[in-house]
C-alpha cells in the first residue's frame, strides 16, 4: 500500500512507500552472493564492505548501520525494505531496482544508481555526495529532509518526484525528462545544468528569482544596474 503525499495544484503528488516490515531473523551470512536471495533478514550494524551482491534480491528486510563502502548490487532488487544509518563510499547500484523503499539518515559519497529504477523510493535526511543517476528511471520518489551534493540527473526521467525541506547543491538535469515533479519545498535549489530540461517541473517565485542569474547567463542576457 502507497500514501500519495500532497501534490499542488496541477502537480501529481508522489506516491510514498508504506513498508510494513515482518518479524524479521538476524542475518548471520559471511558475505554476499552474486544473485543471493535475502528475504525477510535483519541486517545490523553489518560490514557489507567491498561484498559483491551483484543480481541479488532483498526483500522484507532491514538494513540498519551498515557499512556499504564499495559493495557491489549492480542489478539487484530491493523490495518493501527499509534502510536506516547506512553508509559507505562508491556503493555501485547501477541498474539495480529499487521499490517501496524507505532511505533514512544516510551518509553516501558518489553512489552509483545510473540506470537504476526507482518506484515509491522515499529518501528522507542525511547526506549523499554526487549521487549519480543518469538514466536511471525515477517514479514516485521523495526526497525529503536530506542534502544532496551535486546529484546527477542527466538523461534521467523523473515523474511524480518530489523535493520536501531538501538542500539541492548543484544538480545537474542534462538532458532529463520531467514530468509532474515538485521542486518547491527544496529548502535550498541550486541548478548547475540542464535549466532548458525544466519544463514538466515546478518551482516557486522564490525560487525563480534565485535562478534568475543563472538563467540570464544560459541565454546570454547581460543585466546590469
Amino acid at each position: 500500500m502507497a500514501r500519495r503525499a500532497a501534490g499542488g495544484t496541477g502537480v501529481k503528488g508522489a506516491r510514498r512507500p508504506e513498508v510494513r516490515l515482518p518479524v524479521l531473523e538476524p542475518y548471520e551470512g559471511a558475505a554476499l552472493e552474486p544473485d543471493g536471495d535475502y528475504d525477510g533478514l535483519d541486517f545490523r550494524e553489518a560490514d557489507l564492505s567491498g561484498q559483491d551482491g551483484s543480481g541479488a534480491r532483498v526483500m522484507d528486510c532491514a538494513l540498519t548501520g551498515c557499512a556499504l563502502d564499495e559493495s557491489r548490487l549492480r542489478h539487484a532488487r530491493v523490495l518493501d525494505s527499509v534502510l536506516t544509518g547506512v553508509r559507505g563510499v562508491g556503493t555501485d547500484l547501477a541498474e539495480a531496482t529499487l521499490r517501496d523503499v524507505e532511505l533514512v539518515d544516510a551518509r553516501l559519497g558518489g553512489p552509483q544508481l545510473h540506470g537504476a529504477v526507482l518506484e515509491r523510493v522515499l529518501i528522507r535526511g542525511g547526506k549523499i555526495d554526487y549521487l549519480n543517476l543518469r538514466t536511471a528511471r525515477l517514479r514516485d520518489v521523495v526526497f525529503e529532509g536530506c542534502v544532496l551534493v551535486e546529484p546527477d540527473f542527466g538523461g534521467a526521467r523523473l515523474e511524480r518526484v518530489e523535493f520536501v525541506d531538501c538542500a539541492v547543491k548543484g544538480a545537474d538535469f542534462h538532458a532529463a525528462t520531467l514530468a509532474d515533479v515538485d521542486l518547491r519545498g527544496a529548502a535550498s535549489l541550486e541548478i548547475s545544468g540542464g535549466l532548458d530540461r525544466l519544463a514538466g517541473a515546478v518551482i516557486s517565485p522564490a525560487q525563480l528569482l534565485d535562478l534568475a542569474p543563472v538563467l540570464a547567463a544560459q541565454w546570454g542576457i547581460r543585466v546590469e544596474g
